[in-house]
Formats: structure tokens, sequence, C-alpha cells
């Protein structure tokens, strides 16, 4: 099972690992973890956006970047120390994995102040499906054509989201998708690390590299002394985006990978909740028919992968659902 960003062992190889089952007590808590990161990730989209409504937003992502940069400076520490990949080949895929998570977080943050956060989280629901076939056309893993229809149902619910050609339709919405394809370039870029690589160091290395390209979302010519407010809200961000880190890697190390999973999806409920009482938006038709989609889409492949993976009694992590530095 390969750690997610912030484990505090290396990161493991593409092999597949045999995964020992838990209990239902682990599950429940691996569940209950899930859930509780998922809320983290979405309440710190909140707090971003209330920040970037008045406050620049190369600005917010500098700010929130050197308070996370502390926080994983830490957690670097507790590893040993940073340890950068020796090997050409993983100091390759650790440079091609931090300008990918650059690229997802300038590109969501940039769509998060025009798009509503139940939008964007319904959208980016697609990521694990994607994944499935990108692993699938380049590392030949094997995709049934069970597995590739619940792929096509799903890439058909982000469309109903999207609607282009439609009135509806926000070419903004174009970022959110592009924020997606950088997340899934990046996911498979940490699976072709050797295990020596630390993965906090890997996380330290994507912080750095989002806070120094903030400038590139708008320049530094409009900077000003943020107001209390606005730093108290940057602040909460990165605050839930640390317990985001730490409670997905929990999760996934806690309960088996087929219960904990499908809680990913508890991400929607949230952001359309957060969506209507925070800044009062309600989510239409379409929106709610697309989401229902992407979900049952993810849900079913989640599904279908772990009975998969019992019969062939070992089988390889679900991604872990990616949080922003």
């Amino acid at each position: 099972m390969r750690p997610s960003l912030i484990s505090t062992g290396p990161t493991r190889g593409p092999l597949p690992d045999p995964q020992p089952r838990a209990g239902h007590a682990e599950n429940l808590l691996g569940a209950g973890l899930m859930t509780l990161s998922m809320l983290a990730i979405v309440s710190n989209d909140s707090a971003m956006k209330l920040a970037i409504q008045t406050l620049p937003l190369s600005q917010a992502i500098f700010i929130r970047g050197v308070m996370v940069t502390l926080v994983l400076l830490v957690l670097v520490r507790r590893d040993g120390g940073l340890a950068l990949p020796e090997g050409r080949r993983d100091r390759g895929l650790l440079a091609f994995r931090t300008v990918a998570e650059v690229a997802a977080t300038l590109l969501y943050l940039s769509a998060l102040q025009f798009m509503s956060i139940g939008q964007l989280s319904a959208i980016n629901q697609a990521q694990p499906i994607l994944i499935m076939v990108a692993a699938a056309l380049l590392f030949r893993e094997r995709l049934g054509v069970r597995r590739m229809a619940a792929a096509v149902v799903g890439l058909a619910g982000v469309l109903l989201i999207l609607r282009p050609g439609t009135t509806a339709f926000e070419p903004v919405a174009l970022l959110a998708v592009a924020s997606v394809l950088a997340v899934v370039a990046r996911d498979l870029a940490s699976r072709g690390f050797s295990r020596a690589v630390r993965s906090s160091s890997v996380a330290l290395c994507a912080a750095v590299g989002v806070t120094l390209s903030a400038p590139l979302t708008g320049g530094l010519a409009d900077w000003r002394l943020p107001t209390p407010a606005e730093l108290a809200a940057l602040c909460v961000a990165a605050g839930f985006l640390t317990v985001a880190y730490l409670t997905v890697v929990s999760a996934m190390r806690v309960g088996e990978v087929g219960f904990v999973s499908p809680f990913r999806y508890t991400l929607l409920v949230f952001a359309f909740l957060l969506d209507l009482a925070v800044f009062g938006i309600r989510p239409d038709g379409w929106t709610w028919a697309g989401a229902a989609l992407v979900v049952g889409a993810g849900l079913y492949s989640i599904i279908r992968e772990s009975r998969l993976r019992q019969g062939r009694g070992q089988g390889r992590a679900a991604p872990v659902p990616g949080v922003r530095p």
C-alpha cells in the first residue's frame, strides 16, 4: 500500500503489496478519519474562498503556503530531516511531481475565485476514474469492460456539470478540469518513487514549489497588509489543510482500502452544505445529476476493484485522495 503525502516512512514502488484485513473497529475508525479529512479539505477551500474575495489570490496562496511549509518542516524533522532523492529517476519524478502539484493548486484556486465549492468538488470526484484509465494506458493495468463503462459514465457526469455548448457553461470551469488532469499526473508520478524517498520530503518540496509560484497568479503589484479577518481566514485554511494531510494518511493505514475509500465522497455532501451555509449557493438540478453519476461510477469502480483484489488475494491500494499544499 503506497503511503500518501505525509507518511512517516518511505514511499513504496508500484508493485502490489498484500492487504491485511482490518477488523470492524479499525474499519470504522478509518471511515471516521476519512470523513474528517474530507470535511477538513472542504473547510480549507471555504476559508480560502473567503480570503480571496478581498485579498489578492497570489498573496493568499503565498501566506497560506508559508504556514503549511512551516508545519511540514516540523514533520520532516520528525522523519529525520530532509532526504532528497539521489537517483536520477527519482529526481526527475520529484521535479515532475512538484510541477504538477504547482499546476494543480494554482489552477484549482484560480477556478475557486469564480466557481462554487460544490461544482469544483463534483468535478474533482472524477479524479479516481481518470487515474484508473491513465494507469491502464500507461502501466498496462487491466481494465475490464465494466470499469471502462463506469469511467464513461463518470465522465458523462462531469459533462452534465460543465454543460459545454449551453449558456450555463462557464469557461473558467476548464481551469478546474485542467487541475484534475494535473492531479492525475501528480499521483501517477508518485507511484514511481523508490522506497528510499520519504513522503514528507516530497510534500515539503511541493509546498515550497506552490508557495514560490504564487506570484504567477497575479504578480506582486497589488499585495498589501492583510486585514485581521483575512489573516484569520488564511490561518483557518492552513489549519484545516494540515488536518486533512494527517487524517487522510491515518485513514488509509487504519482500515481496508475497499471499506474506507468510498467515504471520500462525503466531500460532496460537505461541499454542498458549506456552499449553502457560508455563501448561500444552492446546486442546480444538473449539478446534482452530474454529481450522482460521478459518485456512482466511482463507488462502482472501488467496489469492483475490491472484489477483484479479494479474488487475487492481494492488490494495489486505491489512490489516496490528494490534498493540495
